[in-house]
């Protein structure tokens, strides 16, 4: 009998808890708080790839064509893209604490991989038949966070033209993608309850271009800063008027949606504390730190619950049998 389906978006709990421990980390630069919890983070973020990695192999190589019909499923294909961009974060961010040489790899050869996948996607989504209405915030995922998450990668191992060059990549990307994913939530109903946490992804791609532009521009505050803080906090007010909309919604894997995207804004807003040092900043910064640690905990809590009770993954078709 064939394993359970894996679905790719599983592979979000992995990033999500990588976002919790970029902002720990980013919190630590202040000397007030531990950088060991931020550290623990990352390696459990490590941890839950590789079971998430190994799950999903055993998957596809127990299911004949599983891969190849994952990527291209319109729903669940960009999730794919979280494989190659969560272990590039995890080389960036914890690995280029211990060995720096070894990160340089990591980033590099996850880098390519990251353009590999995103660029076919790309090119599946150009080749295929693709209906608006199965368009959702998750397209953001190969190219755009992609992108710049590899751009602030490329940064930290102390390659700036190649962060310059993955900035490009996904800037483009984000004013390309970003423009169909809206006229698609403007123009069609809401996605299925299922898809719906995914619209929390809408505040991602202005946090995460700051962090590649701090990377690149020394942590300095300038007018990009400034311009990608005002698109950023638009998306979060909009966020606001969903909330309603969440919490009518049963808990599926998709509320991982919500955990890196708020965490880059977690972390944004404490560099900004950080370099703007106003009163009470220490304060502020805690503040922001245990709003993050809440939703990502909660999610994290809500996801072992429905793990122990074998309802987080989809039911086994009656046919999974006769696929083996």
């Amino acid at each position: 009998m064939a394993p359970r389906r894996i679905p790719l978006n599983l592979f979000g709990m992995a990033f999500g808890l990588a976002g919790l421990g970029g902002s720990w980390i980013a919190a630590a630069r202040t000397g007030d708080i531990p950088v060991d919890v931020g550290r623990a983070l990352l390696a459990l973020a490590a941890l839950v790839w590789l079971l998430t990695l190994a799950a999903y192999a055993r998957y596809a190589l127990a299911v004949r064509g599983a891969f190849l019909a994952d990527l291209r499923d319109p729903v669940l294909g960009p999730f794919s893209s979280l494989a190659v961009i969560t272990p590039m974060l995890l080389s960036a961010e914890g690995l280029n604490l211990f060995w720096p040489g070894g990160a340089t790899v990591f980033v590099d050869v996850f880098l390519g991989l990251t353009v590999v996948l995103g660029g076919w996607l790309t090119g599946q989504w150009i080749y295929g038949e693709m209906d608006l209405a199965t368009v959702h915030p998750g397209y953001f995922l190969p190219t755009v966070a992609g992108g710049l998450i590899a751009s602030a990668s490329a940064t930290q191992v102390h390659q700036v033209r190649l962060g310059e060059f993955m900035l490009g990549l996904g800037a483009v990307c984000w004013l390309i993608v970003g423009s169909v994913i809206l006229v698609r939530l403007l123009g069609r109903p809401l996605p299925a309850p299922p898809l719906l946490p995914t619209v929390a992804i809408e505040v991602a791609p202005a946090p995460v271009a700051t962090l590649a532009w701090f990377g690149l521009n020394g942590d300095r505050m300038d007018a990009v800063v400034a311009g990608l803080a005002g698109y950023g906090v638009l998306m979060v007010v909009a966020q606001l008027r969903l909330i309603a909309v969440y919490r009518k919604l049963p808990f599926v894997p998709g509320f991982w949606s919500f955990t890196f995207s708020w965490a880059a804004v977690a972390t944004v807003t404490i560099r900004w504390i950080e370099l703007g040092r106003p009163a009470g900043h220490l304060v502020w910064t805690c503040l922001v730190l245990a709003a993050i640690t809440v939703l990502v905990g909660s999610v994290a809590v809500r996801t072992c619950l429905a793990l122990a009770r074998r309802d987080l993954l989809p039911p086994r078709p009656a046919a999974d049998g006769a696929a083996n």
